[in-house]
Parts: structure tokens; sequence; C-alpha cells
């Protein structure tokens, strides 16, 4: 019982960080979700919401990201498919 007692705000810890660490992830890694960002730019570029220097700032950005995760998505798919040889 008492080791509940002080193992609980622990645990709720470690869950609350890797809840965190899985939206990090989600943001940074995600393909799917830097394409959204990517077309969610060019709209804004296009309805002139941003300057042409800020779109090709963020634009380098998210593709840096993309090959990234790319690489990441890929390394993985690496990972697997030697376990199944």
């Amino acid at each position: 019982m008492i080791h509940k007692i002080f193992t609980s705000p622990i645990n709720l810890i470690v869950r609350i960080g890797e809840k965190v660490q899985e939206e990090v992830e989600k943001e940074f890694y995600d393909l799917e979700h830097i394409q959204k960002k990517l077309i969610h730019l060019q709209m804004m570029y296009e309805l002139e919401e941003i300057d042409e220097e800020s779109y090709k700032q963020s634009e380098a950005e998210l593709l840096l990201r993309y090959e990234i995760a790319k690489k990441r998505e890929m390394e993985q798919i690496n990972e697997l498919t030697k376990g199944k040889r």
C-alpha cells in the first residue's frame, strides 16, 4: 500500500513523459502530418497570408523534416525485414 503511494506520482510522470514523446514523434516524424503542414503552408502562401521569404524558410524546414522522417521510416522497414530473413 505504501509502495503505491510513493510510486503513483512517479508512474504518472512517466506516462506523461511517454505521451509527450509520442506527440513530438508525431509532430516531427509523421510523414502524413508533415505533408498536411506543407499543403497548409502552400495555401497560406497562395492566399498571401505569408510572404515569400517566410514561405521558403518554412518549406525548407518541413522538407528537411520530411527527408529525416522518410529515412527513419526506411530504417524501420529495413530492421523489420532483417528480422524476417
